[in-house]
């Protein structure tokens, strides 16, 4: 198994993907030794607006091959949130006028994935007959959302179907470290290790 696929040509990620979620394998969730069938595709910031394409073109192949995807971006679904609780226009009026820390502690109490974001897209999980969930919008939910807080609280939610967060920076193992998602390649706090790189999962 090559272990740079990551690295490759957008074609080259796109059919290995489409490859993996495709397969009984994946599918059925075999080979992940009863951990919950979460998984994180990495890309570089760099690569968002590509990846964003290939996104699509790998969820138009999916439901062409019978795969049906429930599709969530978290920025979307923070929209969605803050309309539903009446607080949208509220953000608009208050941004210019409170400190960014304010404005942060705000949007992290409305948006926390336990209180809220997490039962937003279990109500969604509920509403959808669907095989493989993705979840994007990572970047753009960042510092207000965190997306190893959104997968620790998502554990006992979304574990009937496979998860793959598509998400803007690295995923890495190491024996010193343990498991860190590395936003945007810079931010180093994030431990979380009960995902598996998608790169490196066999068809």
């Amino acid at each position: 198994m090559n272990k740079d696929i990551a690295k490759m040509p957008m074609p080259d990620r796109l059919q290995h993907l489409y490859n993996v979620i495709a397969g009984r394998r994946f599918l059925t969730k075999q080979g992940l030794g009863n951990e919950v069938p979460f998984f994180i595709c990495p890309y570089k910031p760099e690569e968002a607006v590509e990846m964003e394409r290939l996104q699509k073109q790998l969820v138009n192949r999916l439901e062409l091959a019978g795969i049906r995807v429930l599709n969530i971006n978290l920025y979307d679904l923070s929209i969605e949130i803050l309309k539903e609780r009446e607080i949208w226009e509220r953000i608009f009026e208050l941004e210019p006028t409170v400190p960014k820390d304010q404005l942060k502690e705000l949007l992290q109490g409305v948006l926390d994935p336990e209180a809220h974001l997490v039962p937003a897209i279990a109500d969604k999980i509920e509403s959808y007959e669907f095989d493989v969930l993705f979840l994007s919008g990572v970047g753009e939910v960042f510092p207000y959302i965190r997306s190893h807080n959104v997968l620790n609280n998502l554990q006992s939610t979304a574990k009937e179907q496979p998860t793959v967060m598509f998400f803007p920076g690295s995923y890495t193992h190491s024996l010193e470290a343990g498991a860190s998602l590395d936003l945007f390649g810079r931010l180093h706090d994030d431990k979380y290790y009960r995902a598996f790189n998608i790169f490196h999962y066999e068809a």
